[in-house]
């Protein structure tokens, strides 16, 4: 009986390891491929990411959240460079669709034309969402409409955003470490086709009840007219739900 239960054992830890060595390798793979690229295919500049949220359910349909962002770039000149702080609202319509609405206060800190070191914009966005799982394999589809407004000389506009992730259906350690790959598209009034995209890899992890979270790399690459121009992300996401 023993024997049975060691060896039943074994063979469920053996086919654990196989499915993290699935996983990692093409994620591992991924993330050296990025670094090994010529700097002029994934751009030099490396920056770091921070999110933070809080979210909470009011009934079993209706989820509100808050979240702050923080940005740094690793050129001397500018480091940090980037904050948002978000409030928003989401409506659960069944297991495969929801629904919500936000509001973004952005501050950045770019090489403007208009010669303002930092700027203000301010983002009202409608989300929708589909998800659906397959095969253990959770799909899910977010498309984003903010409407943009500066406090600078710039014009107001409409951005679309298309954001579909893929999380794999193993789920590893104590931490519960889920590896996903997602890609995002930008479109913006104004401007002709797609003008951004962004490549995610990264793992989400449950800390303790109620505090996740999870690290990511982004490959960035936006069309600057004549050539598409990149930067390397790396991003470290806490989440606290109730």
């Amino acid at each position: 009986m023993y024997a049975e239960r060691k060896n039943s054992f074994e063979y469920k830890a053996r086919q654990e390891m196989k499915k993290a060595v699935f996983i990692m390798v093409p994620v591992l793979g991924l993330m050296i491929l990025a670094l090994a690229m010529p700097t002029g295919s994934r751009g030099s500049i490396w920056h770091f990411w921070n999110t933070d949220s809080i979210s909470g359910k009011i009934t079993d349909r209706v989820k509100v959240g808050t979240e702050l962002e923080f940005r740094w770039r690793e050129d001397k000149d500018k480091h940090f460079y980037y904050k948002h702080a978000q409030i928003g609202l989401e409506y659960k319509v069944n297991d495969y669709f929801s629904a919500g609405a936000a509001y973004r206060q952005v501050d950045e800190n770019t090489k403007d034309p208009t010669g303002e070191d930092w700027f203000t914009e301010y983002r009202p966005m409608v989300n929708l969402t589909g998800q659906y799982t397959l095969e253990g394999w959770k799909l899910k589809d977010r498309l984003r409409i903010s409407y943009r407004v500066f406090d600078i000389d710039k014009d107001d506009v409409w951005r679309f955003r298309n954001k579909f992730y893929i999380y794999s259906p193993w789920k590893f350690t104590s931490l519960k470490i889920n590896p996903y790959v997602a890609d995002e598209i930008f479109r913006e009034e104004h401007k002709p086709g797609i003008y951004r995209n962004r490549d995610y890899v990264g793992v989400g992890v449950k800390i303790v009840e109620h505090v996740g979270g999870g690290l990511f790399y982004l490959w960035q690459t936006d069309n600057k007219g004549d050539e598409w121009a990149s930067f390397n992300v790396a991003g470290l996401q806490v989440k606290f739900s109730f």
